[in-house]
């Protein structure tokens, strides 16, 4: 959990997050990525005042291996004094132990996040996916949480007052509504019936609005008036002088090439794989790692 004025926002680590789904994709492919719909139900990770603290616990970490298809996983979930949410101890199994911080106790309506995270570190250990850096790979596991379908309650359990605020995870509660809204746009499914917190659906807004962005950047055809005509200024002077006339840093496009075999690398929209297409005006591509079909005018 996170107080006030630690609690960090906007999209600071949103170069990580694509490297993530990324690496997602090259990991399970895109038909294990779609294995993972629907997302895990509000209803079957309830969790209530009244449910007994360990016995609930077990129940929610038995629904969340089920979801993230973990096979022979056994979670033993434990409470106690600790610094962090929670914590998870991994082994070759077939048995995880999990360690929650005891002030779930009095936060049952947050032991379901908590949860999905660590169980989802499980799933990474045995998939042999990691990225260097603890930083990084706490950055990688909430957004596979989140792309897989479960964690969409790491972003609920987000919430803010005049007395205090919390949130759970490694990503800003934007970015956690970044991802989010990736999964949403690639299933057609909406989650916002599902959250309980105001500020979390507010995120959640403030992710899609930043993934749309992701669609509309040249060459992808839809992209708006203004990009365009940046796009198109910078294809003349690549066309006249070769890859080496590449736009700025920010650009999300780069040519590369001669003038005569002109080509431009842009990042897929849905897997931010790296794409690249001849320079020769519309066209189809799609994207061979997690086989998106995008309109381009190049």
């Amino acid at each position: 959990m996170s107080t006030g004025s630690e609690i960090e926002h906007g999209f600071p680590h949103l170069d990580t997050v694509r490297r993530s789904l990324t690496a997602l994709y090259r990991r399970i492919g895109e038909d294990g990525v779609h294995a993972y719909v629907p997302s895990v139900f509000p209803a079957d990770v309830a969790f209530s005042v009244q449910d007994d603290p360990h016995l609930g616990a077990q129940e929610v970490a038995r629904t969340l291996v089920a979801h993230l298809r973990l096979p022979d996983a056994r979670m033993i979930v434990s409470y106690r004094k600790m610094e962090h949410a929670a914590g998870v101890e991994l082994t070759a199994g077939p048995e995880y132990f999990i360690e929650l911080n005891e002030r779930f106790l009095d936060h049952r309506r947050d032991i379901g996040a908590a949860l999905a995270h660590e169980i989802t570190h499980v799933l990474l250990h045995r998939l042999g996916l990691s990225l260097p850096g603890t930083r990084d790979n706490e950055i990688l596991t909430d957004t596979v949480t989140t792309y897989l379908g479960a964690g969409w309650l790491l972003l609920d359990a987000f919430r803010q007052d005049g007395a205090s605020s919390q949130k759970l995870g490694y990503l800003t509660p934007e970015e956690f509504g970044y991802v989010l809204a990736k999964r949403a746009l690639l299933f057609g499914e909406d989650p916002a019936p599902w959250f309980t917190s105001a500020e979390a659906y507010t995120a959640y807004t403030k992710g899609m609005a930043q993934a749309l962005r992701d669609t509309r950047q040249p060459p992808l055809a839809e992209a708006g008036r203004l990009a365009r005509h940046r796009y198109g200024k910078d294809r003349r002077h690549a066309l006249e002088n070769g890859g080496s006339g590449t736009p700025g840093p920010l650009a999300p496009y780069a040519f590369e090439g001669r003038p005569a075999s002109l080509r431009v690398s842009f990042p897929c929209p849905t897997c931010h794989q790296r794409l690249r297409v001849p320079v020769r005006g519309a066209l189809r591509a799609r994207c061979g790692l997690c086989r998106t079909v995008l309109s381009c005018d190049t």
